[in-house]
Parts: C-alpha cells; sequence; structure tokens
C-alpha cells in the first residue's frame, strides 16, 4: 500500500483530490498539516488554488516549506498540482514578488496577451515534449482542464514534459528529478487526468 499526504495548508480544494485518489489501487491518503508527519509517506501531492504569496505564508508558517525540502532531498517523489507548482519555483510575479520553494528553476508570470480571457479557464490541449513516466499512457494533444491566470516560465527545457498554448507557449506539465509538477488540474480532468495520478503514485 503506498502512503500518499495531501498537505493542507489552508489553500485549494483537497477534498477533490483525495476524491480522485481514492479511485486508484493500492493507495491510502490522508490529509496532513501537520509538517512533522510528511517524511513518514511515500509521495506527496501538494494543491494548491488562490494567490501564491499567501500559500507561501501559510508553508512557512506552519513549517511545511522545511518538511517539503527534506522530503525531496530524501528522493521520495512530490506533485504539486496547479498553484501547488508554481510553488515548485524560485519566484512570482503575482502581486509583486514572491520567493518560491525553489525545487525547479524559473518563474511565474501572468499572461501578456491582453485580448485574452483571464483566467485561463476550461479545457486546452498539452503538447508532449520528452518521455516521462507521469505522461505513461497520454497521448500527445490530449486534453485538460486548466484554471490559471499567471504561467510558471522553467528556466531550463529539460524540466518541462508537456507545453500548452494560450495565447502563448506555457509549460504545463514539468519535472526535475524526483518533483513534479502539473498546471491543469488532474482531477478534473476525466480519464487522462486519472491516468496522471495513477501514474504518480506508481513512479
Amino acid at each position: 500500500m503506498i502512503k500518499v499526504a495531501i498537505l493542507n495548508y489552508n489553500i485549494g480544494n483537497l477534498a477533490s483530490v483525495q476524491n480522485a485518489l481514492q479511485m486508484l489501487e493500492n493507495v491510502s491518503i490522508d490529509i496532513v498539516h501537520d509538517a512533522d508527519l510528511i517524511a513518514g509517506y511515500d509521495k506527496v501531492i501538494l494543491p494548491g488554488v488562490g494567490a501564491f504569496e499567501n500559500a507561501m505564508k501559510h508553508l512557512i508558517a506552519s513549517n511545511m516549506n522545511e518538511a517539503i525540502d527534506l522530503f525531496v532531498k530524501s528522493g521520495k517523489q512530490i506533485l504539486g498540482i496547479c498553484l501547488g507548482m508554481q510553488l515548485l519555483f524560485d519566484k512570482s510575479y503575482e502581486f509583486g514578488e514572491h520567493l518560491g520553494l525553489g525545487l525547479i528553476s524559473g518563474e511565474v508570470v501572468k499572461f501578456r496577451d491582453s485580448t485574452l480571457k483571464i483566467p485561463h479557464i476550461g479545457w486546452n490541449t498539452i503538447d508532449i515534449k520528452q518521455d516521462s513516466r507521469l505522461l505513461k499512457g497520454i497521448a500527445n494533444n490530449e486534453y485538460f482542464y486548466f484554471v490559471h491566470s499567471y504561467y510558471v516560465k522553467a528556466k531550463y527545457k529539460e524540466n518541462i514534459l508537456a507545453m500548452c498554448n494560450y495565447g502563448e507557449d506555457f509549460g504545463a506539465i514539468v519535472q526535475k528529478d524526483n518533483v513534479f509538477g502539473i498546471q491543469p488540474h488532474p482531477e478534473k480532468s476525466s480519464n487522462a487526468g486519472l491516468k496522471i495520478l495513477n501514474n504518480f503514485i506508481n513512479l
């Protein structure tokens, strides 16, 4: 049985992620708000909906930022979802300039095209750039469900598993070693989203 911690740091809809994971086999899921417990899990999922600055404040106040860093250094896998993916990067320019967890090199910026409807909401396709076990069974141009106003600009192309286009290309799914991130919501992305979650659990 694979033990998965969904981190509760007062940001995001944890129940929808938990419900999706409960559809998978060989997994036990806990919503965890105590940083000291994180090391005892096999996998960590960092969800998130809302503002980058508030999210980082909650992670720091609860010492989860340090626990996440130690978890990653132990070699275990973490998956950031939506805002959780953005938090994995060095910094964000959402309502100011704010430092992130610094686990993947790059920054979070706002969509520049003023003709676009912001936030980017709804179904969009991904363009797979490189193979990864996280994308096993996922077809190129597969549809996923997005909700975001800012996007990540990874510093290194090798960290981008898949791109998406909304006025401009942006990183939709990323990886650096045992750190993974997905901008769309897998728990809202039907069978393709469940495949991503199942792949992550079975890495």
